[in-house]
């Protein structure tokens, strides 16, 4: 599919995907140009396969593949559900403060149970029982895919479950101001009052939380059009009642006062006013059409190369990582840093044999200018 194509599917999908959460009925026209396999694609690229299930299937068209997707959405969404609700216990249990994060609450403010499909649950717990949580997770019948390598936690349980326990929001690595706005998360929290050990933002720092997390995306490798989506969703359900003067002082601290508003405002041209967008606006959406759902190595790349300063910048920081890097990727290393040599051997070695397709697509980034 070239790009034309790939833009055209996705301009189709948000259509779809308007109706779908807003109850609408699909324009003729547009469903006289659907071609399924090829919305199909884009749709799985930006987890909205489902949510276009939905508006397709209002209009009276099925499809095997998109049924399918919508199916495995609500069935895992289910899942998930039953599943944090037992980590959740154990964690009360054993005494230990969490709070669920992002999409675990996003999805029930989607008018339809699967609309919005998830790859993950995300929960924030105290970092000084890191370990603790490990043992508990593997006592529930998961396996760890990855430990102390970074800010979060990974844990897979067949058919479907998949948690990150996270120990910060931020790592030291990401966008300083955030970093520090949120290096004591816990004192921003509200403690629930139908448990002992659970915590949640109020209204207007959930949504701090959700934009700076997607900046960071979106300042890194890109971010899909998912992000306008629960923009949208959001304000639908919160927009009038937020308190707008403590949001733009606190988005303001962190330097994203301006990336919230682009942000908010092609949502609501695209899922709600039907607004023609400007060029400018068109060429921001093209970045979060041509990005997917988690960015590209190339957006990440070109990016890193702009903040460094040159390519030769870049390469020197790739082969030889920062100490604060080898805090928060390589603990091992950093507690021990008299083996910090052996990790500048082992690196390329698992880029080589691990990571080799990342690794290949950042040779080709490097050297796709030079002729």
């Amino acid at each position: 599919m070239d790009k034309n194509q790939f833009r055209k599917n996705a301009y189709d999908m948000l259509a779809l995907v308007r109706c779908a959460v807003n109850g609408e009925p699909v324009d003729p026209n547009l469903l006289a140009e659907i071609q399924p396999e090829s919305l199909f694609k884009v749709c799985q690229e930006h987890i909205l396969t489902a949510c276009t299930a939905y508006g397709l299937e209002s209009a009276g068209l099925k499809y095997p593949e998109f049924t399918q997707a919508k199916e495995k959405a609500i069935r895992k969404n289910i899942l998930m559900d039953a599943e944090r609700a037992k980590i959740l216990k154990r964690l009360e249990q054993e005494k230990i403060w969490y709070m669920p994060l992002k999409g675990a609450l996003l999805k029930d403010w989607y008018p339809r149970l699967g609309m919005r499909q998830m790859s993950d649950n995300d929960i924030l717990c105290d970092g000084n029982f890191r370990h603790r949580i490990k043992e508990i997770m593997l006592d529930m019948g998961f396996t760890c895919a990855h430990y102390e390598e970074g800010n979060d936690d990974s844990y897979c349980k067949p058919p479907v479950c998949n948690f990150e326990m996270h120990n910060e929001l931020f790592r030291p690595t990401h966008d300083r101001k955030i970093y520090q706005y949120y290096s004591s998360v816990k004192e921003r929290l509200v403690k629930d009052e139908k448990n002992n050990y659970g915590y949640h933002f109020r209204t207007e720092d959930f949504y701090i939380y959700i934009t700076a997390h997607e900046y960071k995306h979106y300042t890194d490798g890109g971010t899909g059009v998912r992000t306008l989506l629960d923009t949208y969703i959001f304000m639908k359900k919160f927009g009038d009642s937020l308190d707008w003067n403590y949001l733009n002082a606190e988005l303001k601290k962190i330097g994203i006062q301006q990336y919230e508003l682009q942000n908010r405002m092609l949502a609501e041209k695209l899922f709600a006013s039907g607004e023609p967008l400007t060029e400018e606006e068109k060429n921001i959406l093209d970045y979060y059409i041509f990005s997917g759902i988690y960015g590209t190595i190339d957006n990440s790349i070109k990016h890193d190369i702009e903040e460094k300063g040159s390519k030769s910048k870049y390469i020197f920081s790739r082969m030889f990582p920062t100490m604060k890097q080898i805090k928060v990727y390589y603990p091992f290393f950093y507690r021990h840093k008299y083996l910090i040599p052996v990790l500048w051997i082992i690196r390329p070695i698992k880029g080589l044999t691990v990571k080799r397709g990342k690794l290949m697509t950042e040779i080709t980034h490097l050297t796709k200018d030079k002729k």
